[in-house]
């Protein structure tokens, strides 16, 4: 089974993703902000892909982002950005860190499986 890293200081969002995502199969892990996640991240070899917050305490979700693609043996790992916000230069930055993905919340548990499905196969 394909691990997935939720990252995201809401409880309840990690809770919400999680469930949709160990009914498709998925094995789940959580981190509530960044700097957890990145942690994580560097201590799991097996992450199949992060979904992760942008607006979190600590260390944001872009901040780990690119923590994350900028070297080291994790610079592949799929991280697709799971947020309310929608500006475009948002987007556009998170695009250029390497994010493979924008989703915005609230969001629809089978469009957030099928991306994941996509970006694991």
């Amino acid at each position: 089974m394909k691990k997935v890293l939720i990252v995201d200081d809401s409880a309840t969002v990690r809770q919400q993703v999680g469930s949709a995502l160990r009914q498709a199969g998925f094995v789940v892990v959580e981190a509530a902000n960044g700097e957890d996640g990145a942690e994580t991240i560097s201590s799991t070899s097996d992450l199949a892909l992060v979904v992760c917050d942008v607006n979190m305490p600590r260390v944001d979700g872009m901040q780990m982002l690119e923590r994350v693609k900028s070297g080291g043996r994790n610079a592949q790992l799929p991280i697709v950005m799971l947020t309310t916000e929608s500006r475009p230069e948002l987007v556009h930055r998170a695009k250029a860190l390497g994010a493979k993905g924008w989703i915005i919340k609230p969001f629809k548990a089978d469009l957030l499986v099928k991306a994941v499905n996509q970006l694991t196969s």
